[in-house]
């Protein structure tokens, strides 16, 4: 299995919706607020492309990285799923260690909202991040799809429909 930050965000978030993703259920494309998301993500910062770096280890894919100042940038539409964010870059933070990178930070920005957030990798934080991984390969190895969650969060998910359609 490819581990990506998605993985750990959806695993934060909701089982069923890890469980659907790395078994290639996805409604990502049609869904309003990914497509928000997206376009949100291609403009906020025009500039940063010509700054940043794109990188790619393993099954993650960094889309903003400063390697000078050895920073992550992770773009987000809302603050709502904000430890699930902080989880997902925290991952990143610690792939980067795992290939030699000393030191790494990370940025959650928040262009609606005008606000940012500072995310460094504690020796508890790079325990949790191994406790996330297993229980990743558990919720993905299972044989069945998780139950729903019934929060109100699913209103705002793009399995909603799915997930709910026997209702």
């Amino acid at each position: 299995m490819h581990l990506t930050g998605k993985h750990i965000n959806y695993f934060h978030i909701c089982h069923r919706k890890l469980w659907l993703f790395d078994h290639g259920v996805s409604f990502q494309q049609t869904h309003e607020h990914v497509q928000d998301g997206t376009l949100l993500h291609l403009t906020a910062y025009p500039q940063r492309a010509k700054r940043f770096r794109e990188v790619q280890l393993g099954g993650i894919k960094i889309d903003f990285y400063d390697p000078v100042d050895r920073v992550v940038h992770e773009i987000k539409r809302s603050d709502k799923m904000e430890a699930a964010s902080v989880a997902q870059l925290q991952y990143y933070l610690r792939v980067l260690e795992r290939h030699g990178v000393t030191g790494p930070t990370g940025v959650l920005e928040y262009p609606k909202l005008r606000r940012t957030q500072a995310v460094a990798l504690t020796e508890a934080d790079r325990a949790a991040v191994e406790v996330w991984e297993a229980g990743v390969a558990e919720v993905v190895g299972r044989p069945q799809c998780p139950s729903v969650i019934n929060k109100p969060l699913c209103k705002q998910c793009s399995y909603y429909d799915f997930c709910y359609c026997g209702e």
